[in-house]
């Protein structure tokens, strides 16, 4: 089916509001799912999804060498371990974007302070020269090293903060990509314009079609296919979340399959029957909604007053995914005061949620701001923590939280 017939099937309305379509699932074959018509940063966000594919192959190139040697991790200030494919990925998206929209800065997690006291830089070179679009071009160190920087803390030179900029987590769930192939991990981009989310991208090589152990949340009929690996989630503001499978990671070659599938939230209504990701470095104790339901990770054995806790590593951006593609109903995040929330971990996932139909805010109901850091735009100050729902069990458990934070 092509994207023509496609739009004259179907009504606008049920293109771009994911509320008006049934939950069913469809495919087309397009470079991407919507026409340039129908999506204002197209362009955009096709260079998003091109990048974000390379960085997906990267990704799995250096996953392998990591696995066949040793010295490819580094150990950050804040006690997070950082890869040659976090600054590749990095230098990698800001090199393909710098080329494409020279005026757009980018917003990353990453600087190349520590790289420059290690020898990894050469191997950062080696893997992000393997996928750049360099043409006649060559990469020096040097060049991959301010590529990186361009996404520090110094994007925006002078103190100016532009009202476009893209915002990138080169790796979110490092620890899951040290864990190889068994654990989920995301490179997840964002375009950011007058303080709205409007395009977002997220690369996932391990994604499974099928979760055996996480079984698709209740009112979803399972739309995705079987025995593929990997997968690429994208949303335009006004037209939906799709995604579509990364296949025969083989060789340092990603094979992109064209065929996309339009992604929804779940039907859950019932908060008995929602199925839950939380923070990996938090427990379901500590969280409000345990003081009225207890947890399991048993599908086979949920009880009365229990909810089914689904055990996603790691990231928060995993959980996003997991929200947006109707495997899960609710993401529960708690804001300590010991961590900073990075704006990466959650800009993508946003959009993706908001697209396919479901709901974001902080627990007060209030949208994520993600202008309070005024400077550089990295931080968020989410009050009480970050909720993400399908829509359906998003006002019951603010209200929840409402009752507990005046119980405290």
């Amino acid at each position: 089916m092509d994207i023509l017939s496609y739009s004259s099937r179907f009504s606008i309305g049920q293109l771009v509001n994911p509320r008006c379509h049934s939950p069913r699932a469809f495919t087309l074959r397009s470079s991407l799912p919507f026409p340039p018509q129908n999506a204002k940063y197209h362009r955009e966000l096709q260079a998003a999804v091109d990048v974000v594919e390379k960085a997906c192959g990267l990704c799995v190139d250096v996953q392998k060498s990591l696995f066949a040697s040793s010295g490819g991790i580094l150990e950050k200030n804040d006690q997070t371990p950082v890869t040659v494919a976090d600054f590749g990925v990095q230098a990698l998206v800001s090199l393909e974007l710098g080329r494409k929209f020279p005026s757009i800065p980018l917003v990353a997690e990453e600087d190349s302070t520590f790289l420059r006291t290690t020898p990894l830089s050469q191997a950062v070179l080696s893997a992000v020269t393997d996928k750049a679009s360099l043409g006649d071009e060559s990469l020096s160190q040097d060049d991959v090293l301010e590529a990186i920087d361009r996404g520090g803390k110094d994007a925006f030179a002078f103190g100016t903060t532009p009202a476009t900029y893209w915002v990138l987590d080169p790796i979110d769930g490092t620890r899951g990509f040290l864990k190889g192939s068994e654990a989920l991990y995301v490179v997840g981009l964002a375009l950011v314009v007058e303080g709205e989310i409007v395009l977002g991208v997220m690369g996932c090589p391990n994604w499974r079609g099928e979760f055996s152990k996480w079984p698709t949340a209740k009112g979803q009929e399972d739309r995705t296919i079987l025995s593929e690996s990997g997968t690429i989630m994208v949303a335009h503001i006004g037209c939906g979340t799709w995604r579509k499978r990364l296949s025969d990671m083989l060789g340092g070659r990603v094979e992109v399959h064209n065929d996309w599938v339009r992604c929804f939230v779940d039907s859950c209504c019932l908060l008995h029957e929602a199925h839950f990701c939380i923070s990996d470095s938090q427990t379901w104790e500590s969280l409000p909604l345990s003081i009225l339901f207890s947890s399991t990770n048993n599908p086979d054995s949920v009880g009365d007053r229990q909810i089914l806790l689904l055990p996603i590593c790691c990231g928060s951006l995993c959980k996003y995914l997991m929200v947006a593609s109707g495997k899960a109903s609710v993401f529960f995040l708690r804001a300590r005061a010991q961590t900073v929330i990075k704006a990466w971990d959650h800009a993508v996932g946003i959009i993706c949620v908001h697209e396919a139909g479901g709901q974001v805010t902080d627990w007060k109901g209030s949208q994520l701001d993600l202008a309070v850091d005024q400077i550089e735009r990295r931080v968020i100050f989410p009050s009480g923590g970050v909720l993400v729902t399908n829509g359906n069990v998003h006002k019951q458990i603010l209200e929840i939280l409402s009752v507990s934070s005046s119980i405290v």
